[in-house]
């Protein structure tokens, strides 16, 4: 996949900082989107993401709009505006044009290089601010889902469902428990409770989507974010951070079993799915891909 380069950029720098672009670089990352340092005429630098086809590695596919292709300029500017709002950093917005974003180049350090303490600290805390941000129906911020719209466990169970069929196509290891755990996906979400409230949350938040500059952590690739069950934002955090996770008190426990399940079985399906693409960084997939399948067959 051909990436970008100076001449792809170069009004988008103009339009940005009013410099002439002397070089950029694609950093590391993005599936759905391109991530550009754009490096400028006078030393200085910024960010620049870039949704095109051409840099989207995902294969086109059928899914829930709630979940599916989580990315785009607007959901980046919704998600911006709201994480803003809720107290959570998040980087300066310089420019919004039809496919690009560009924002500070926060320089500093992804928080998986190294699990500052305090910078832990200030994310747990920042989050449940995020957190504390709640709405009676779930979604995009910008496009809730009625009042009347499936209970989101059954949203969830309709996903987990459908991504078990298609790992049970794929993983003859998965194809031998079919039976067995969808009658496990079936008895745990029988388990939850209704709920009407629903928290503000970032959606996919791992080390790698932290940026911690002079010790203040600061949120990246966040177009994900969304009202939804907090447990689902909690259950995803305890499986990328470990034992770095500060569980939140007050957490369904009958949730949080069901969607450990749901999201292994996501993380399967994701990898091996992107996989079928041009991904480069294949070793990586394939890796989350066979982990998330042991901790799927020891549910």
């Amino acid at each position: 996949m051909a990436h970008l380069g100076v001449a792809d950029l170069a009004d988008v720098a103009r339009s940005a900082y009013g410099r002439e672009l002397r070089d950029v670089a694609r950093l590391r990352g993005g599936s759905k989107k391109g991530v550009y340092r754009l490096m400028l005429d006078d030393g200085t630098t910024g960010i620049a993401y870039v949704w095109r086809a051409s840099e989207d590695y995902w294969p086109e596919h059928d899914e829930d709009p709630l979940f599916g292709h989580a990315s785009g300029r607007d959901l980046f500017l919704t998600a911006h505006t709201a994480l803003s709002e809720a107290g959570a950093c998040v980087p300066r917005l310089v420019l919004a044009d039809a496919d690009v974003v560009v924002v500070e180049d926060l320089g500093g350090e992804f928080l998986e290089k190294a699990f500052d303490a305090d910078a832990l600290e200030r994310l747990w805390d920042d989050l449940a601010a995020v957190h504390r941000h709640t709405s009676p129906r779930y979604g995009r911020p910008n496009a809730l889902r009625p009042l009347d719209a499936p209970p989101v466990p059954d949203v969830v169970l309709h996903r987990a469902l459908g991504h078990l069929e298609t790992c049970r196509a794929r993983v003859p290891r998965i194809a031998a428990e079919r039976d067995r755990l969808e009658a496990q996906l079936r008895e745990r979400h029988a388990a939850v409770e209704p709920r009407t409230t629903y928290a503000l949350i970032h959606g996919e938040l791992g080390p790698d989507h932290v940026l911690v500059t002079d010790g203040r952590p600061v949120l990246i690739d966040i177009e994900g974010v969304m009202f939804f069950d907090v447990e689902w934002e909690h259950v995803f955090l305890e499986l990328r951070f470990g034992s770095h996770h500060r569980p939140a008190t007050g957490l369904d426990q009958a949730r949080m079993s069901f969607y450990r399940l749901a999201q292994h079985l996501s993380l399967v399906e994701g990898p091996l799915r992107l996989l079928d693409g041009g991904f480069p960084h294949r070793d990586a997939m394939t890796a989350i891909a066979e982990h998330n399948i042991g901790r799927v067959l020891d549910c």
